[in-house]
C-alpha cells in the first residue's frame, strides 16, 4: 500500500511538473530534464510511468477532458444554459489556479494531436448536449443551432482567455467571459428566464454557491415557474411554454424539476 501511494505521488508530481513546462514552453520546447528538475524525480522514476514526453502531454489532456466531462453531469439536474456559463467560468477559474488546465489548453491550441480523442470534441458534445436541454426546457431559443452554437462558444472562450493571458496573465478572465455572455445570452436565451441566468456564472469557489439564482432564492427553475405564471396567469408545472414565443413550434418545455 505505501509503495502505492508513493507511485501514485510520483505520478502526480511528474505531471504537474510536466503541466507548468509545457504552460511555458509549449510541446516542442518542453524538455524532459526541466521536467525531471521541478518534479525531483530521477529519469527512471519518469519512464517507469510514462514512456515518452508525448504520452506525458496526452496524460495532461486526458485529465482535462475528464474535468469538462465532470463539469458537465454536475448540471444535469440544474438550469442548462446556466450550467453551460457555469462551465465556461469554472474553466476560466480553473485556468487561473491549475498548471493542468493552463497545459492542456496550450497543448489543445498548439494542435498537438497522436490519434486519440480530439482535445476539442469533449467542449463541443459537452456545450451542445446542454444547449439541446436548453430547447427542450424552453430556455433557449428554438431556431438556435445547438452544434454551431457549441462551437462558437468554444471558440470565443478560447480566444478570450488567450487575450486575457496575454494582457493580464488571465487576472481579468472572469469578466471577459462575463462580458462574452452578456453579449451571447440575449441571442440564445428565451427572454423569460434571461433575467434569471447569471452571465458571471455560478462557482463551486464562490461564497453561497449551492443555489442557483431566482426570485426569493428558490433558483432557476422557480424563477421560470413563476416567470411563466405571471406572464399567462395560469397555474402551470411547465418552464415555458414556448409557443408564447415567435416562430416557435409546438411547446417542448419539460415539467419543472425534470
Amino acid at each position: 500500500m505505501a509503495k502505492q501511494t508513493r507511485a501514485v505521488q510520483t505520478r502526480r508530481a511528474i505531471l504537474d511538473a510536466a503541466a507548468s513546462v509545457f504552460d511555458e514552453y509549449g510541446y516542442e520546447r518542453a524538455a524532459i530534464s526541466e521536467m525531471l528538475r521541478r518534479a525531483g524525480v530521477t529519469k527512471g522514476a519518469l519512464y517507469f510511468h510514462f514512456p515518452s514526453k508525448e504520452a506525458i502531454a496526452q496524460a495532461i489532456m486526458d485529465e482535462q477532458t475528464a474535468v469538462v466531462a465532470l463539469s458537465g453531469h454536475a448540471g444535469e439536474h440544474s438550469s442548462p444554459l446556466q450550467t453551460v456559463v457555469n462551465i465556461s467560468q469554472q474553466f476560466a477559474f480553473a485556468l487561473r489556479h491549475d498548471p493542468i488546465a493552463r497545459a492542456g489548453t496550450r497543448l489543445s491550441v498548439e494542435g498537438v494531436f497522436f490519434g486519440g480523442p480530439h482535445p476539442w470534441g469533449d467542449w463541443f458534445r459537452t456545450i451542445e448536449t446542454h444547449l439541446e436541454r436548453g430547447k427542450m426546457r424552453g430556455e433557449v431559443l428554438p431556431h438556435v443551432d445547438a452544434t454551431v452554437t457549441a462551437e462558437l462558444i468554444v471558440a470565443s472562450f478560447t480566444g478570450i482567455q488567450l487575450v486575457s493571458e496575454s494582457t493580464s496573465k488571465r487576472a481579468d478572465l472572469r469578466d471577459r467571459v462575463t462580458t462574452l455572455w452578456q453579449h451571447l445570452l440575449p441571442t440564445i436565451a428565451n427572454p423569460a428566464v434571461i433575467s434569471w441566468i447569471k452571465p458571471e456564472g455560478i462557482l463551486v469557489t464562490d461564497p453561497g454557491s449551492g443555489s442557483e439564482p431566482g426570485p426569493g432564492g428558490g433558483g432557476i427553475e422557480k424563477g421560470l415557474a413563476e416567470s411563466e405564471d405571471s406572464a399567462l396567469g395560469t397555474d402551470t408545472e411547465a418552464l415555458v411554454d414556448t409557443e408564447t414565443l415567435p416562430g416557435a413550434a409546438h411547446p417542448t418545455a419539460a415539467p419543472a424539476g425534470t
